[in-house]
């Protein structure tokens, strides 16, 4: 792979970090309540996800994955579930009044383990790793080294993008201290959530 491939590579795939999925909808929902470090530490679960199917694309098993009809059907229906259930716990959430003098608990295992599952449920995350990622890998040269360049580079421009939608979630936590807008916060939510789950079922192979 060429440096000039590398630097078209960059700008293509930072467009793909910043588009509005259920990970980055998840940063904002979790910073909003939690603050930014807590959204921000808690996004490196979707990481170790993405890293993991880095691994199976730089070695083959992901193509067969995204060649299989069941296998995709399977991870496809799993994360439409996911994402649907997830939007059913935020619309039937409580939301009581904040009290801006505490900060709201959080776990960061529990958050950071729901940006996993929501990553790894992701057919789209798939189609990512096997069809975008190889347009830019020299077939004439190793291609390991090349994935390894290539996905370092996908999992720091998606570390830029958790801290942007965490810090854009941030600065909405002020108006969420009423119960009634926090309500409608969750809904809305909430109602993407299940909208992209329903996108998943739509996702084919290709």
């Amino acid at each position: 792979m060429s440096i000039t491939a590398w630097l078209f590579f960059l700008p293509a795939c930072f467009a793909i970090n910043l588009a509005p999925g259920p990970n980055n909808l998840l940063s904002i929902n979790v910073a909003a309540r939690h603050g930014f470090m807590t959204a921000f530490v808690g996004g490196t679960g979707r990481l170790a996800a993405f890293a993991v199917m880095l691994v199976l694309a730089a070695t083959g098993l992901a193509v067969v994955l995204h060649a299989s009809e069941w296998f995709f059907l399977a991870i496809k229906l799993a994360g439409a579930g996911y994402l649907i259930w997830l939007a059913i716990q935020l619309w039937r959430s409580d939301a009581p009044t904040i009290d801006t003098t505490q900060q709201e608990d959080a776990s960061l295992t529990r958050i950071a383990r729901r940006e996993f599952l929501v990553a790894a449920g992701n057919p789209k995350a798939i189609l990512v790793f096997t069809a975008f990622l190889p347009q830019f890998v020299d077939i004439a040269k190793p291609m390991l080294p090349q994935f390894a360049v290539l996905g370092a580079s996908f999992l720091v421009l998606e570390w830029f993008a958790i801290a942007l939608y965490s810090w854009a979630g941030m600065y909405l936590g002020k108006w969420l201290v009423r119960a009634r807008v926090r309500r409608w916060f969750n809904r809305c939510c909430g109602g993407f959530l299940a909208a992209i789950g329903v996108g998943f079922l739509m996702v084919r192979r290709g």
